[in-house]
């Protein structure tokens, strides 16, 4: 995959050539980015209590987010990624944890309520709308309990959306269109902030008891 991929029309090719590119240095972070994640997995462990439940993690990356979740206690920790090289780093940081290669619009491999908990870290910022129904359909799809969204939820530094620019995101549509887009999927759902711009929206699949 060559750099011509960048310019691509196709958002898939053009977004499979940056994280391929990206994921030797995006690795050096992966430890500083679980401390930044620890705070929010935090907050999501007091409203859903996490301990016992098998959660597949969707555009994993090197494994960041998955990780965080892996130390509360879960049953089972799976990570999935388009990017091959970014598996390769995260079964190089995590190798704990199960990590495959797989699109996250197309989980055809796994059977409808697979996981307890199906979740996203930072992955659907980064697709337009139409991609995002799809994997938000796929995620509920496969999800028994609950789908945890870990994301933006308001605007952000000009220095992160200088990198969304150039990453050609659709991290503006998002900030102000995703809270009732994820609303729509399901009949209960929360959103869980911490003091910075980030978010973890949840979907309950059946009504809160």
């Amino acid at each position: 995959m060559g750099f011509l991929h960048y310019f691509s029309s196709n958002g898939d090719k053009r977004a499979q050539f940056i994280f391929n590119l990206i994921a030797p240095v995006y690795a050096l972070f992966d430890r500083s980015i679980q401390i930044n994640f620890k705070q929010l997995a935090k907050k999501l462990n007091t409203e859903v209590q996490l301990e016992g439940l098998s959660v597949l993690d969707v555009g994993t990356g090197t494994g960041a987010w998955i990780a965080t979740l892996n130390h509360l206690k879960i049953k089972s920790a799976t990570g999935i990624d388009f990017s091959e090289k970014m598996i390769k780093q995260a079964r190089k940081k995590h190798p704990e944890i199960h990590f495959e290669v797989a699109e996250a619009s197309d989980l055809n491999s796994f059977k409808d309520g697979s996981f307890d908990v199906v979740t996203s870290s930072f992955v659907l910022h980064g697709i337009e709308k139409e991609g995002r129904t799809k994997v938000l359909a796929e995620m509920k799809r496969i999800a028994g309990k609950l789908v945890v969204v870990h994301d933006f939820y308001k605007k952000a530094s000009p220095a992160i959306r200088i990198l969304e620019l150039l990453e050609r995101s659709d991290y503006k549509n998002f900030v102000k269109d995703f809270n009732m887009e994820f609303s729509s999927f399901f009949n209960t759902t929360k959103l869980v902030t911490d003091q910075n711009e980030n978010g973890i929206y949840i979907g309950f699949k059946q009504n809160r008891s």
